[in-house]
Parts: C-alpha cells; sequence; structure tokens
C-alpha cells in the first residue's frame, strides 16, 4: 500500500469517527473493514457477499458523505485545530514559556467561544 492510499484511509476512519453514524450499516461495515482491517476490496467482496464493484461503489458513496458533512460542519477540522492548539500550549509549557502557553490557551478558548456562537 503505498503512502497515498494510507493517509485517504486515515482520513476516512477519522472522518467516519464523527460522521460515521450518517452512513448505513452497511457502509460503515464496509469503510470498517476497507480502513480498520485494511481488507482489499475483493476481500471485502466475499466477507458481505457482494460483488467487488459495488464494494467500490458503496466506498465512494461513503466518502463522498463523510467529505460532504465535514465540508458542511467542519468538526474533525476543529478538532484537529484543539488538538494541535493543545499540544502546542503543553509543548510551551513543558519548555516554561508560560507567555506563549498563555497566548495559546487564549486562542483556543477564543476560538471555542467563537465557534459555539457559529461565528
Amino acid at each position: 500500500m503505498d503512502r497515498e492510499d494510507l493517509k485517504r484511509k486515515v482520513d476516512l476512519a477519522f472522518l467516519s469517527a464523527f460522521y460515521g453514524g450518517m452512513l448505513t450499516e452497511k457502509q460503515r461495515r464496509i469503510l470498517s473493514l476497507h480502513c480498520e482491517e485494511d481488507l482489499s476490496l475483493g476481500e471485502i467482496a466475499e466477507e458481505v457477499g457482494i460483488s467487488r464493484q459495488a464494494v467500490h461503489e458503496t466506498l465512494s458513496r461513503a466518502a463522498s458523505r463523510l467529505n460532504e458533512m465535514e465540508s458542511a460542519l467542519g468538526v474533525a477540522a476543529r478538532f484537529r485545530r484543539m488538538e494541535d492548539g493543545l499540544e502546542e500550549a503543553l509543548s510551551a509549557l513543558k519548555n516554561k514559556e508560560y507567555n506563549r502557553a498563555e497566548q495559546l490557551l487564549t486562542e483556543l478558548r477564543d476560538l471555542d467561544q467563537e465557534e459555539s456562537n457559529g461565528i
């Protein structure tokens, strides 16, 4: 598996953690077999009892739905921004850069308040 394919699978699994409930049970199962268990399309087809083409189409629809939800809501991107900011603040604290840590935490708090208010 090349890096691009691996990145795509990781990204889909990440989006699925936020929006997987919006997919059908079949889409969730096929996506899980593909991303988390790393089965090939043929292996998934055999496991689920559908054609390889049907697996491909189901994965494509699921990926499109997940990307549409993220484009509309941005929950996964917000999570990443908050996580990255907290990691950076923690690093600043460990390095005794207290002013930088306070600045980062203030920015994260403000970002959270803005997004909570729909700004």
